[in-house]
């Protein structure tokens, strides 16, 4: 009896969420589809609104090429980073050459 009325309530809980309605216009579209498709699963996906295996499959691609681009950014970026860090390093370390440079300058006047 228990199991019953598990199923009971599912079958109220996807009727009352529109599962049932979406799922029975989709069967009724590939019913009424004078050539059927080759892949009546990829027909129901495109249907509810999902993604080709094709387009998947693109999609997933594309991931993997942004993904690999990302990394390479992100290495050149720590790279130009500690390159500014030892810049900033080295300018700070580096005896000052005001007195020189004004020196020079005058002495070309």
């Amino acid at each position: 009896m228990e199991k019953e009325a598990k199923k009971e309530a599912f079958r109220k809980y996807l009727e009352g969420s529109g599962v049932l309605d979406a799922l029975t216009k989709v069967f009724v579209a590939l019913y009424e589809e004078n050539d059927k498709p080759s892949s009546a699963l990829e027909f129901i996906q495109q249907k509810l609104g999902g993604p080709t295996i094709s387009d998947y499959e693109k999609l997933k691609a594309e991931k993997s090429d942004l993904q690999l681009k990302y990394e390479e950014l992100s290495a050149a970026h720590n790279n130009m980073l500690k390159e500014l860090e030892e810049l900033r390093v080295s300018v700070s370390i580096a005896p000052s050459n005001d007195t020189t440079t004004k020196q020079t300058a005058n002495n070309e006047l």
